[in-house]
């Protein structure tokens, strides 16, 4: 029976409270399109994106006219392109202008893929991979390029912490006149899914059907909202309405992910529970955790705070949809963040407290920019704590870090829409160099031996 109240609230929320489904993302496999012919492979790789997603956008537009509920992105992730490369002897370049030119003839706005898994050596291809980045997000505007460089089952490979160090800065400086927006789309995990929707880090997993529709929900304003109306309410009851709040977002998630897979004829995979922020007032991971009692985000108690979100979002959803997956949790990028960005402004909310709050949240260092005369080391270091936080608690960590070329602390990058502005958050400048420069692989932790 149709319940007029929750179709009333169900308005109210997208209406007043900036609940959204953030993508709608179509993981692709591109497999059966290695070729040893570079050419000739990504001739395969444009006609398998474009012939696969030809109506992904369509469906997209439908669904939000007939259910009324924005969805924010469509988009497209594919098989790590290192995999597909590795049989080709020319630049792995030439397949990132093939997915942007994909990305365009069928009107998403960010394809995921350009990526390598290297957790625990490189393979044929990768390194190659890796050091044209820098390269593939300068001449490409939709390409987004992620690097697994380390999981709890493997340990972390520093060698590839180092590299990262070097690639990260290199691809800011080669997009300096963009406010070194190359940067935004890189991201270094520890321990990254393989059925990811949200940009810069989704790629689709070699274990993955060979297409699927995967969707990322939002919805911190309905949270916010939510513990705004309970002024008095005990902390088990906070985690109540929250869990409640997340039930209520995560079957709109549901619905638009089983109505998009009925449509498009392929199969329905995931919907990803994370709550992700925008620069929209209201909007706010930040914003939620003062509304449970903080006079500011990243006061004494944020990280306990975010736990308690995190989980509970985490308890809510999953009672609310048949495959959860993805990240699933809280992200906290400060650029996307209006009450992340006001936060580190003034000086709450610092690089070493975000990092504590990455023990607890879904991902990790997410659109934090930097001092531009940040070294590459020191980037590699900050790469090896996060991946370290994620090895020892078996969860996904991941480092999007943008150095700020020609700029200090105190200043800002500006990219505008979903993207957001980064105040230029202060960096401890003492040198990990001699820690990093020892190279090799630091060892799994004990409780990875579950077999």
């Amino acid at each position: 029976m149709i319940n007029v109240t929750d179709i009333l609230e169900t308005i109210h929320m997208i209406q007043d409270e900036c609940l959204d489904i953030r993508t709608i993302t179509m993981g692709i496999s591109l497999l059966d399109c290695i070729d040893s012919d570079i050419d000739r492979a990504c001739e395969k790789v444009y006609k398998k994106i474009t012939g696969c997603a030809k109506d992904l956008v369509r469906v997209g537009e439908e669904i939000e006219k007939e259910y009324g509920i924005p969805i924010i992105n469509k988009r497209i992730s594919v098989t790590p392109i290192s995999i597909i490369s590795a049989a080709c002897k020319e630049s792995p370049v030439k397949f990132a202008l093939t997915m942007d030119r994909a990305a365009e003839a069928v009107g998403v706005n960010l394809i995921g893929g350009y990526s390598a898994l290297v957790q625990k050596g490189f393979s044929a291809g990768d390194r190659e991979l890796i050091e044209s980045i820098p390269e593939a997000l300068k001449l490409t505007s939709r390409v987004c390029s992620s690097v697994n460089i380390g999981s709890t089952k493997t340990g972390i490979n520093l060698d590839a912490c180092k590299l990262m160090g070097r690639i990260i800065r290199k691809t800011a400086e080669m997009t300096v006149e963009s406010d070194c927006f190359g940067a935004a789309k890189l991201v270094v995990f520890c321990n990254s899914v393989d059925d990811n929707p949200f940009m810069a880090g989704a790629y689709h997993g070699v274990g993955e059907p060979d297409c699927i529709i995967n969707v990322g929900v939002s919805g911190p304003g309905v949270v916010r909202s939510a513990i705004s109306k309970h002024p008095e309410a005990n902390i088990n009851e906070v985690c109540n309405i929250i869990k409640t709040t997340a039930y209520k977002i995560t079957r709109v998630g549901q619905l638009v992910g089983v109505t998009a897979s009925e449509r498009l004829g392929v199969p329905f995979g995931i919907v990803d529970l994370s709550l992700a922020p925008t620069p929209a007032v209201g909007d706010s991971v930040a914003h939620i955790l003062e509304e449970i009692g903080l006079e500011q985000c990243g006061a004494p108690g944020t990280t306990a705070c975010l736990a308690l979100l995190n989980d509970s979002v985490k308890k809510g959803g999953v009672m609310a949809c048949s495959s959860v997956g993805g990240l699933s949790g809280a992200f906290i990028p400060v650029s996307e963040d209006a009450g992340m960005i006001e936060d580190a402004k003034s000086g709450s909310l610092t690089i070493e407290k975000l990092e504590a709050m990455t023990a607890v949240c879904s991902v990790g260092l997410d659109m934090i920019a930097v001092p531009g005369d940040i070294t590459p080391e020191a980037i590699a270091g900050i790469i090896a704590d996060e991946a370290a936080i994620g090895m020892i608690n078996s969860k996904t960590t991941a480092v999007r870090i943008i150095p700020a070329i020609g700029k200090k602390d105190g200043e800002e990058l500006d990219w505008g829409g979903l993207f957001g502005h980064a105040p230029i958050m202060k960096v401890n400048t003492r040198s990990p160099e001699k820690f990093i420069n020892r190279g090799g692989q630091i060892p799994a932790p004990l409780h990875s031996l579950k077999n």
